[in-house]
């Protein structure tokens, strides 16, 4: 803890990635930082200097952890909705809180939440079991559907489509004994995400809505604003996150991850009440990063600008593969290309595991968007010049 007068203690529960950048932007706002980790060796743990190791499911932890801090957030929403509420009712800041939190956490909670706002989402329903199935699907359209388990999924976990009610049953995503929503499976041109800011005292600011590329249900790619978007469905997918945080009652980051529909339509597909990955360009690309702004949020500071600081700006995830060293690969990549920037999460090298991003940003998409893959692939091994 810090013994200089009016410095801020924040306390994040989760010890990942988001954790790990967040501390960095607290080190330039002169932030005391303490991480909640799962174990000493995460991400987080490397590099902050206040770690608890313990578990987020225990509400004694949680307790522990609060004290002395002034706010406490998440690297992640899979803390315990009601360990939350308690320490609520204690008089801990916590930010976003669990009545926010819940629409994040709970996927059938938050189709709810937002139908009822009136908030473009899929069309979708709560099948009580297999056996009502094929009447959800008539439903919804007709097959196939996108099932997704109501709590607990993330990076494409916890989400099957399937043709048919057998393939259904393949999955045992019903014997789980977890509720499950089925969705419409949406024809959809591309993944949008709108990332916005929001304080205690309710001033907000809103990212320029980027083009997320997804692989296998997990985020690969992240384009500076989302290249051919028009401006009008621009300021409707930003305005729509704003509704949301302001309905909500978020405080804190808010990532609304959209469908653009073939037809010309904006669909909510998930949320997350965090720094997310679909911002990480704006630690170099914007003025405020992400990580800068959910903490001035959760401390009530004065938000700041999200403009983009160059016409485009992609990041590429680094996904574990066969090459281990990623040390090593920094001599080619940084040699051929002086203006990439590079973050790695201190993770060890494992099969489509989130190691790293590289990040660049310039004039020309076409450039930018190469200069990025091709970090990228070397650093996982995929192309070796």
């Amino acid at each position: 803890m810090s013994n200089l007068v009016g410095v801020p203690t924040v306390g994040m529960i989760g010890g990942g990635q988001l954790a790990r950048m967040t501390h960095q932007a607290g080190i330039a706002l002169g932030v005391t930082f303490r991480v909640l980790a799962e174990g000493p060796d995460v991400s987080a743990a490397q590099v902050a200097r206040h770690v608890t190791v313990g578990d987020y499911r225990d509400l004694r932890t949680l307790r522990d952890f609060a004290a002395g801090c002034d706010a406490i957030t998440f690297d992640h929403e899979h803390v315990p909705t009601d360990h939350l509420h308690r320490l609520v009712d204690a008089g801990v800041a916590v930010r976003p809180g669990p009545h926010a939190l819940l629409y994040a956490q709970d996927k059938g909670a938050m189709r709810e939440r937002l139908t009822a706002l009136g908030v473009p989402c899929p069309r979708h329903a709560t099948p009580k079991g297999l056996a009502d199935l094929e009447d959800v699907a008539a439903e919804l359209g007709g097959w196939p559907l996108v099932l997704k388990t109501t709590r607990g999924g993330y990076d494409g976990k916890g989400v099957w489509v399937v043709d048919d009610a057998r393939a259904a049953e393949e999955t045992g995503v019903f014997d789980a004994g977890i509720p499950v929503l089925a969705e419409e499976r949406v024809d959809y041109a591309r993944e949008l995400s709108a990332i916005v800011a929001r304080s205690p005292s309710g001033q907000a600011i809103a990212y320029p809505v980027v083009e997320s590329v997804q692989r296998d249900g997990i985020c690969h790619e992240v384009i500076a604003p989302a290249p051919g978007l028009p401006e009008e469905l621009a300021v409707r997918a930003q305005g729509i996150a704003l509704r949301i945080a302001g309905e909500l009652d978020v405080v804190g980051l808010l990532a609304v991850e959209l469908f653009e529909t073939r037809d010309g339509r904006i669909l909510v597909n998930e949320l997350a009440m965090r720094p997310h990955n679909t911002g990480h360009w704006s630690i170099e690309g914007a003025v405020t990063s992400q990580f800068e702004n959910h903490l001035r949020a959760v401390l009530d500071l004065p938000l700041g600008s999200p403009q983009a600081r160059a016409p485009w700006t992609v990041m590429v995830n680094i996904l574990g593969g066969a090459y281990p060293d990623m040390h090593r690969g920094l001599l080619h990549c940084q040699a051929r290309d002086p203006a990439l920037r590079v973050h790695l999460y201190g993770k060890e090298v494992r099969p489509a595991r989130k190691i790293g991003h590289v990040t660049t940003f310039g004039d020309d998409l076409d450039d930018v968007r190469a200069r990025a893959r091709h970090a990228a692939a070397y650093l996982t091994g995929e192309i070796d010049e």
